[in-house]
């Protein structure tokens, strides 16, 4: 089944085409990684496919359905669900609240912070809020406090709410970023971890090409827009074109 498709997907700003005709798919089960050099439109691709940006031409098809026209939060209601390039938590709730709001949310749509008083009437809600935890091995630590995590382990509890939403596919951007090498190893065997687990079906964007390779069923390479080269990590990495468009750059 394919999770994520996009035809002849654009977007303009002015006289610059950002995103210029991306076809691109998804499998489920599958992990691809979004690469490409400075200014090639990682970043406006991913705020096309989850609707924060309107494009010029194209569709956007996730689970088989155009999401054209839709709100991002009635995306995510769909299934998709992203983590960012800085930890999005609630930082005085508590760990375990923190994956409860994430899971209501993807339950109940619109709902008051109150219901955390009244949880315990949403006992799957709770369920699947403690098995992310355990999943991304923070449920030792539900009752403390998010802003008294470490960075790293904000990082994985913010995996973790992306989580909790039990997402169809999950949009990883710069997920490493800031981390100690320690904490990036942990993250990566965190993230192999899950997908082996939960089948999970992913896109990234990194900047580390060292974990681009080592996680990616497949990768999507971009330049000015366009789709350069895509395949195995073996085969983009051997692809003359993405060299040619690497060398001398830097990435986005």
């Amino acid at each position: 089944m394919t999770v994520l498709q996009t035809d002849g997907l654009t977007k303009r700003f002015g006289g610059l085409t950002a995103v210029d005709e991306v076809d691109m798919s998804i499998d489920k089960g599958e992990g691809v990684s979004l690469i490409g050099p400075n200014g090639a439109g990682k970043s406006t691709f991913i705020n096309l496919v989850t609707r924060r940006l309107e494009p010029s031409e194209g569709d956007i098809q996730f689970n088989e359905q155009s999401i054209l026209g839709l709100d991002p939060h009635e995306v995510v209601q769909r299934g998709m669900s992203k983590s960012f390039q800085t930890a999005s938590i609630f930082p005085d709730l508590s760990v375990e609240e923190n994956a409860i709001i994430a899971a209501l949310a993807a339950e109940h749509g619109s709902f008051r912070f109150n219901f955390l008083r009244h949880r315990n009437a949403y006992p799957e809600v709770t369920r699947v809020a403690d098995e992310v935890l355990e999943s991304v091995g923070l449920y030792e630590q539900r009752n403390a406090t998010a802003k008294n995590l470490d960075y790293g382990n904000k990082r994985r509890l913010e995996i973790g709410i992306a989580l909790a939403a039990e997402p169809d596919m999950l949009l990883m951007d710069e997920p490493t970023a800031g981390m100690s090498p320690e904490e990036t190893e942990s993250t990566v065997e965190l993230i192999k971890e899950v997908k082996e687990e939960l089948d999970l079906t992913f896109l990234l964007v990194e900047h580390d090409m060292e974990i681009v390779f080592d996680i990616s069923d497949r990768i999507v390479v971009l330049n000015r827009g366009q789709v350069i080269a895509q395949g195995t990590p073996a085969e983009v990495q051997d692809d003359p074109a993405v060299q040619d468009a690497y060398l001398g750059g830097a990435e986005e």
